[in-house]
């Protein structure tokens, strides 16, 4: 377990390390979510082992710190995530990042491009959403006042995570997690779609095959991002399958 404090009163971003030859990548989780319980299995696969490999946990997740004075904005979150990688000595990283991890490593590699070398997506957030009382995931969660959520509404949403999301929720700070899933469905300006398309790195973007064709996938394919749909799985493609997402990652970042 390693550590950076990432902001000006010192909260602290964890991670796990794995070691192994440059360039590094690193490994970003999503909403309520922990990159060494959703990414361990695929980052040790003979097919993606062998490089330094960094499992970060988002600030107000996992193992980092859940200060209750950060605004927990998708900017902020790549800021952070930006000093624990100078911390850790990363720079040009493989960033594999999944759903608001796969927003937060888009804004990191439009506002510090020296740090990424190459993205890959996983079924990640492109597009402002609309809250959503009782919805599932972050259009649920976003439906409640942070008061409301803070002091109770977090037992619904509770309830309607199912036990594998929530084994990991329940370690997010309850104001990290309402604000992240605010400022998730907020989005960003330019949208994290627009800022997609307009990197100069290698980008690939991991869908379930079982949704259907990706909203908007002719445009990113002429952008050059490779639109990649996953077999065999639903929105957790690297704990639904574990092999096809080691093929598919390896295969981007080849």
């Amino acid at each position: 377990m390693h550590s950076a404090a990432v902001t000006t009163e010192g909260d602290r971003i964890r991670w796990v390390e794995l070691p192994g030859r440059d360039p590094a990548r690193v490994y970003v989780h999503g909403l309520g979510a922990t990159s060494p319980a959703y990414f361990t299995e695929t980052a040790v696969h003979p097919l993606l082992a062998g490089h330094r490999s960094l499992l970060v946990d988002l600030l107000g997740h996992g193992h980092s710190d859940r200060p209750t004075a950060f605004a927990y904005t998708l900017e902020d979150h790549a800021d952070a995530l930006a000093a624990a990688l100078r911390a850790a000595r990363v720079t040009a990283a493989e960033v594999v990042a999944h759903s608001m991890g796969g927003s937060v490593a888009v804004v990191l590699a439009a506002r510090h491009p020296e740090l990424v070398s190459r993205l890959v997506l996983v079924d990640a957030n492109l597009d402002p959403l609309t809250p959503e009382p009782g919805a599932l995931g972050s259009r649920g969660i976003a439906a409640y006042g942070e008061e409301e959520f803070v002091a109770g509404g977090w037992r619904e949403v509770r309830d309607r995570a199912g036990e594998l999301w929530w084994s990991t929720m329940r370690l997010a700070g309850r104001e990290a997690l309402h604000r992240s899933a605010v400022h998730l469905v907020r989005g960003t300006t330019p949208t994290m779609r627009e800022m997609l398309l307009h990197l100069a790195v290698p980008r690939t973007f991991l869908y379930p095959e079982t949704d259907g064709p990706f909203p908007g996938a002719e445009a990113m394919e002429a952008a050059g991002v490779r639109v990649v749909p996953v077999p065999d799985c639903g929105h957790n493609i690297m704990l639904d399958n574990p092999e096809g997402f080691a093929r598919a990652t390896a295969e981007a970042l080849a």
